[in-house]
């Protein structure tokens, strides 16, 4: 009789992939990427690296634009603009400069607040929605992954912001990834705009991915597409609200 050999254990989260290979998974092979996700969940270099994104954007718009010319065109683009005087309008301009110069300079804080905000969104869809026992560092992991598709909005708005006339540049939506960047937000109707900017490819692409990371995550009882339509109905609903506000407005 041979002896029997008992097989050696294999560590939680052995084989898993490098960070290398998980960002070019996002973009080529998203289901073993997040199903690698969910079994070794991590977030710090996926959260930087999107941290560090933002920056990059917000630094080239104040380099190349000016946070006065981006002032100024938001408050010539309100409805408010017509009732204000020259000298209220250069006030306000220089205000709002000294505020957003603040912010810009800041953004990258908001890129983990954002994260954050998603990621208990998707916790509440897996755990309460669907019944999963989807923790939070999961959940945090998937976002911050799927996130990664804002590298690619990057890689576009640098040169845009660089080699694009900034007269015609549109601060808040740089990117020709979405309708709103082919209408003029000083001719289109506020409630227009507000609905045609949303509707971004790199926007829905990301929803795509969750739908794939938290569907591994939550397991058999889920299906892809079914966790994509409850992200994409809670954001059509925040769509909606601010297209009803701008009407107001």
């Amino acid at each position: 009789m041979e002896p029997s050999i008992t097989p050696t254990p294999v560590p939680a989260g052995a084989g898993s992939k490098s960070f290398l290979a998980r960002v070019a998974g996002v973009f080529l092979s998203p289901g073993s990427t997040f199903a690698d996700v969910v079994r070794k969940p991590d977030f710090i270099v996926p959260l930087i690296v999107a941290m560090l994104s933002g920056l990059v954007v917000a630094e080239t718009m104040l380099a190349k634009i000016g946070m006065e010319r981006i002032v100024r065109q938001q408050i010539e683009h309100s409805s408010r603009a017509s009732s204000m005087s020259p000298e209220q309008m250069q006030q306000a301009v220089e205000q709002g400069v000294r505020i957003g110069a603040i912010m810009a300079h800041a953004s990258f804080i908001f890129v983990p607040i954002g994260i954050l905000i998603i990621a208990a969104t998707g916790l509440g869809i897996a755990n309460v929605v669907f019944g999963g026992q989807v923790s939070f560092k999961t959940a945090f992991s998937v976002v911050c992954y799927a996130n990664l598709v804002g590298i690619l909005g990057t890689l576009m708005a640098v040169p845009i912001i660089l080699f694009g006339d900034p007269e015609h540049l549109n601060p808040q939506n740089p990117l020709p990834t979405n309708l709103g960047f082919l209408l003029n937000p000083t001719d289109t109707p506020k409630p227009l705009m507000s609905l045609a900017g949303p509707f971004d490819v790199l926007t829905l692409w990301m929803m795509a991915l969750l739908g794939i990371g938290f569907a591994e995550a939550i397991g058999p009882k889920a299906k892809n597409l079914t966790v994509f339509f409850c992200f994409f109905g809670l954001w059509a609903l925040w769509v909606l609200a601010k297209m009803g506000l701008a009407m107001l407005g």
